[in-house]
């Protein structure tokens, strides 16, 4: 690995377990459901077994609800060799949502250990036409009626993978108000896909990971009980809250691995390409490419270990995750870029998979809390307590 903080001899050998099921497992698939649009259900399903198999599926949950129990070292790890390849394939080696852990009662039966199984797949519906980077603009309602609530609303870039058993919802459930003005109580529930009034659809295609499936949600007057809340009522940002600002630094787990994997491919291409009489290595413009790119991987390694560990020990703030996400984010736009640059015209041909990578880079800036969101939660961090 590029970076060293003392790994276990367990981390190493999931680092090679890994990296040698997506050399064999997963890469010989990619190009092919990039060029489809879709990854064939019969594959992905392929792709699931063979994860649970070697014990990868739901490593990321703990063991006493059926996970693999993965520290947050050992995650990171394990996320920044996932990323190495394209989200629609690596999706299927499957990491539930951490919000799950709210289950409870009948739903622990119900949603939590199938989907750590693997027998169920879930949707996390946040995002609607009209709010995104503003998650508390979200206009879909949930009115209580008895025992019950009727939730009427649209969701829209949801990422999943196949046609997914249940969508956890965020709604509208009430108005509180604060010394700030008026704010909105938002509750999460776990909705089945086939309740009455409750659809979906395949979301419009996107540049970045053509075949990893964007839905767009449907809820025209779907009446649910109040056993399908998840968490508390009125709490559905507390609970989501650890899942997402924990999730940023995955991504940014992720981002390392893809700018790995184009780096190398840059490094290979360098050593061997031979122009004017020489290795293109042997230029300046070509080597000091190679070197920013070694350079900005090595720093967003070590920030990223960095806040794994204040993760790991508690300490990690909100603007410890954002500047994570932030820098790894970006650096694989800039390496990824660079990488084609090194390539010249061969970079954009689709024998190679840069130009791939160089198009699913480009969302990860915006997905999971865009660039500028990053940056206003790092600001706000620092200015705060100089605030009065």
């Amino acid at each position: 690995m590029p970076f060293d903080f003392q790994q276990t001899d367990e981390q190493r050998m999931l680092v090679e377990t890994v990296r040698g099921f997506i050399e064999t497992e997963l890469y010989p698939h990619e190009r092919t459901v990039d060029k489809l649009g879709h990854v064939p259900p019969e594959l992905g399903q392929a792709i699931k077994e063979k994860a649970k198999a070697l014990g990868l599926y739901s490593a990321n949950m703990p063991e006493e609800v059926g996970g693999g129990g993965l520290d947050v070292m050992s995650q990171m790890l394990f996320e920044r060799e996932l990323g190495k390849v394209n989200w629609a394939v690596q999706k299927f080696v499957g990491r539930p949502s951490a919000i799950l852990m709210a289950c409870k009662d009948e739903q622990v039966e119900k949603y939590l250990l199938p989907t750590v199984r693997g027998d169920k797949m879930e949707v996390f519906a946040l995002t609607e036409p009209g709010s995104g980077s503003d998650a508390m603009s979200i206009s879909t309602r949930a009115e209580a009626d008895g025992d019950d609530f009727v939730i009427k609303g649209q969701k829209h870039f949801i990422s999943g993978v196949g046609i997914p058993d249940f969508a956890i919802v965020f709604t509208v459930t009430g108005i509180e108000e604060t010394k700030r003005g008026p704010r909105k109580l938002v509750t999460a529930f776990l909705i089945d896909k086939d309740t009455p009034g409750f659809s979906m659809r395949r979301g419009p295609r996107a540049v970045s990971y053509r075949a990893y499936d964007n839905y767009e949600l449907f809820f025209d007057n779907v009446r649910v009980n109040k056993r399908q809340i998840l968490g508390e009522l009125h709490k559905g940002f507390v609970h989501a809250e650890e899942w997402l600002v924990g999730g940023r630094v995955f991504i940014a787990a992720n981002c390392c691995g893809k700018a790995e994997r184009a780096m190398e491919l840059a490094l290979n291409w360098a050593a061997t390409r031979k122009q004017f009489g020489q290795t293109i290595g042997k230029f300046q413009g070509v080597s000091f490419k190679l070197a920013d790119m070694k350079t900005e991987l090595a720093a967003a390694d070590a920030l990223i270990t960095h806040v794994c560990w204040k993760l790991q020990n508690g300490t990690m703030t909100n603007g410890d995750a954002a500047m994570a996400k932030l820098y790894a984010s970006e650096m694989l736009g800039r390496v990824t870029d660079q990488a084609i640059q090194v390539f010249g015209g061969m970079g954009l041909m689709e024998e190679l998979p840069l130009e791939m990578m160089w198009r699913d880079a480009r969302i990860e800036r915006i997905w999971e809390g865009t660039s500028e969101i990053q940056r206003h939660i790092i600001s706000r961090e620092m200015l705060r307590p100089l605030e009065g």
